[in-house]
């Protein structure tokens, strides 16, 4: 008996890379779905392409979808400074500029038009809403609007069939989510979370020492990137394996 379809989300990042292993997990046959939707870190890409191929994901789908040209985030506009060195709980001092406006729910659409398209009964997201981000679109609200918003807007929907948007990790901590990619064989150190465009992870912006801090309290410091700039602790002795450079088929 074949295996239910679902979408997922794929980033490159650690999150939504252990979001397609959960669905793997959970039973489903996975198409992958990426956007460049004009990030400094593009490099997060190449990512995605390695993460789809450790799981032999064959079904994966690249969009263009230019969110940088009207800027307003420090992710697609490269004149705003990205945060850095200065870790904050956003819970409290506001929603950080890394923020893109209309992100997921750009993307979430897009995914439920190809979902519905190929016939998948699930659509699987990394987001998640308790470690500092802040973000209005990676919240349970959010994504309860979202469903009921994907029965009332597809022929799936009226038929009583809808998408269902499963976020596995929306509740976990960065520490959990560690833990739970190591569980499912995710290849952390194929992953991409730097919001930097560079060759190399900075170790210096909100998604590298918020990655960086759960893999050590979690107990894979060798993961953890290699900055000289950062305290000893976050000093770890093992390479970055690298992807591959982004080649779209």
């Amino acid at each position: 008996m074949p295996h239910p379809t679902a979408i997922v989300l794929l980033s490159g990042g650690l999150d939504s890379a252990t979001a397609a292993a959960q669905a793997i997990a959970d039973g489903y046959s996975i198409i992958a779905l990426s956007f460049n939707y004009g990030q400094r870190h593009q490099r997060e890409l190449a990512a995605a392409q390695a993460v789809a191929a450790h799981f032999a994901i064959a079904d994966h789908h690249f969009i263009d979808v230019n969110l940088a040209q009207w800027g307003a985030s420090s992710l697609t506009d490269l004149a705003l400074p990205l945060p850095q060195d200065n870790l904050q709980d956003y819970s409290e001092s506001g929603i950080p500029s890394t923020y893109v406006p209309g992100r997921n729910t750009v993307f979430i659409a897009l995914a439920l038009a190809l979902a519905e398209a190929k016939g998948a009964i699930a659509v699987y997201l990394g987001i998640n809403a308790v470690d500092y981000s802040g973000y209005p679109d990676c919240r349970p609200e959010y994504l309860a609007a979202f469903q009921q918003l994907a029965q009332l807007s597809s022929k799936a929907g009226l038929e009583g069939h809808a998408p269902k948007l499963v976020a596995p990790l929306v509740m976990d901590s960065k520490v959990d989510i560690v833990r739970r990619a190591v569980a499912l064989g995710v290849p952390i150190e194929q992953t991409w979370s730097c919001y930097q465009g560079g060759a190399e992870p900075c170790g210096r912006c909100d998604s590298c020492r918020i990655r960086d801090r759960a893999l050590i309290e979690a107990g894979y410091p060798e993961l953890a990137t290699t900055n000289p700039t950062q305290s000893e602790s976050y000093l770890p002795n093992s390479p970055r394996a690298e992807p591959a450079p982004f080649n779209r088929h």
